[in-house]
């Protein structure tokens, strides 16, 4: 249902993590992404600050997998009339915190009232060499960054009404920003895993006509745990030794797990769009 939505604006600019606009000086990278209450969250699991911020989060990791760096900030909020001045602020402080660290203006948008909590973001990026999710090629190698599946055992935990630590990354994403700006220009294809491994490797197997044949077994748990915020990506096997070089410098674990080969890979994860 979701992609029979999106097929219904023929537009070369859609597909990717962010639109691309050529401008004469220079690349824009035009993002957006919505957190909404009870589809993302649930407002007793995260405080407003931490809500705030992952929203923010979330928004720039795809900027930083298409190799741009934000600049603007667009924020569409629907507030329940119910909060009082201090959850207002608490909840302006999470964007702030966000923007100030990644050197990001958020210069304005729109509030509405709303009987939930729901955030829309639009991002304004700019980019010398965009990275996009087209390119891979047949021989590529697949690798993902850090570790994932504690996302989906965090949300378990959330959903049985166990708390979860306050290092979690369903809190907090860790994004690779410096990481991945540094290995860009070795880099095929990218993609930020949001709605799970599984999903991701089937939209690059959608997008670039690939199928994959795995090195590395992957549980189900791990295919599937959205969220993760870690990136997805294929390199020439050459430029291999000069990735993993980069991530020992900057402290990043690589899973070199696939590589590229014919056919279609689909996922066996649980729709969880629409």
């Amino acid at each position: 249902m979701e992609n029979l939505f999106i097929s219904q604006f023929n537009d070369k600019h859609i597909g990717d993590d962010g639109a691309v606009i050529y401008h004469k000086k220079g690349k824009w990278v035009y993002s957006s992404d919505s957190f909404f209450e009870d589809v993302h969250f649930r407002a007793d699991w995260l405080s407003l600050e931490q809500i705030a911020s992952k929203a923010m989060l979330v928004n720039i990791s795809d900027a930083v997998v298409m190799n741009a760096r934000p600049k603007y900030a667009l924020l569409n909020v629907a507030i329940p009339s119910s909060y009082d001045k201090t959850q207002l602020i608490d909840l302006a402080n999470g964007f702030k915190k966000i923007a100030k660290k990644f050197a990001i203006q958020i210069i304005g948008g729109d509030t509405i009232s709303n009987d939930k909590l729901h955030i829309s973001i639009t991002l304004i990026s700019k980019s010398k060499n965009p990275t996009y999710r087209t390119g891979a090629t047949t021989g590529d190698i697949v690798c993902y960054t850090g570790d994932i599946g504690s996302v989906k055992t965090d949300l378990d935990r959330l959903l049985n009404g166990q708390k979860i630590d306050k290092q979690s990354k369903f809190i907090a994403p860790q994004l690779r920003a410096k990481f991945f700006k540094k290995i860009a220009k070795y880099v095929r294809s990218a993609i930020d895993i949001s709605d799970g491994l599984g999903f991701e490797l089937e939209r690059l197997s959608r997008i670039d006509d690939i199928g994959f044949k795995f090195t590395t077994d992957i549980c189900q748990h791990n295919m599937c745990s959205g969220e993760e915020y870690e990136i997805l990506f294929t390199i020439n096997p050459k430029h291999k030794d000069k990735v993993q070089h980069i991530a020992h410098e900057q402290g990043v674990k690589l899973n070199f797990f696939a590589v590229v080969s014919g056919g279609k890979y689909r996922h066996e994860c649980r729709e969880h769009h629409f």
